[in-house]
């Protein structure tokens, strides 16, 4: 197989685990649309070089359109892509033979083998300032309006697979009302498996999803198994 299949099977791996650990999110009538943005649209399993490219030479462009939210939204996209990309094949590199087998202990030797924490917290970082600068931007008034009219000039120009990015991104965060809870759950869960990953604990890494609430629904302030209220803090 080739170097790119390796890191499509690693990509489609962690994106499991990521369904598995925000499971109770995805199935949330109030979290739903976000914890699918950032799990299929932030972090896709498809090849982002070509669209990381596009956006920017795109940057010139949209700086006359975009207000500063919708702008720090594509710089932490680039950044993210790059890093997370970076990583992943210093992941397959570290998986040698195991990366079409993988399972939670392979992965967490691969991940202390690759260590680079600081590059592990910067992603981490970075999703939760995407998730602010989105918020942003969805409270800014009639900026989904704006948005709207400007598809057809960002076709023109080049950049409508990134304009229909923001959009749904827009889209996810506005109709949840504060990102806060949201940016908390995901946050905290995943600053702890880093911690438990480098403490030599793969158990967070499990493959039972995370267990569910009683309710069907994740109502604001209700905390979750395995997870901190916004008033408890994140662990840094």
């Amino acid at each position: 197989m080739t170097a790119g299949e390796h890191r499509q099977h690693l990509r489609s791996w962690q994106a499991s685990r990521l369904a598995r650990t925000h499971a109770d999110l995805l199935a949330s009538p109030h979290f739903a649309s976000a914890a699918a943005f950032f799990l299929t649209d932030v972090y896709s399993t498809k090849d982002v070089g070509d669209r990381d490219e596009a956006v920017k030479r795109a940057v010139p462009a949209m700086s006359k359109f975009l207000p500063v939210s919708g702008l720090e939204t594509v710089a932490d996209v680039i950044e993210l892509d790059a890093l997370s990309e970076d990583l992943d094949a210093a992941m397959v590199v570290a998986l040698g033979d195991r990366v079409m087998t993988i399972d939670a202990a392979a992965y967490g030797g691969a991940y202390r083998k690759v260590g680079r924490r600081q590059d592990r917290e910067r992603q981490t970082d970075l999703i939760e300032h995407l998730g602010r600068s989105l918020d942003r931007l969805a409270n800014i008034r009639f900026a989904g309006t704006a948005l709207m009219l400007l598809r057809k000039p960002a076709q023109i120009a080049g950049f409508g697979d990134l304009l229909q990015f923001l959009q749904r991104g827009y889209d996810a965060v506005h109709n949840m009302g504060s990102v806060e809870e949201f940016l908390t759950l995901v946050v905290s869960r995943e600053r702890r498996i880093l911690q438990a990953l480098f403490a030599g604990d793969d158990s967070l890494l499990g493959e039972q999803p995370v267990p569910r609430p009683e309710t069907s629904e994740v109502s604001p302030g209700t905390s979750l198994p395995g997870t901190k209220t916004p008033t408890d803090g994140i662990e840094a």
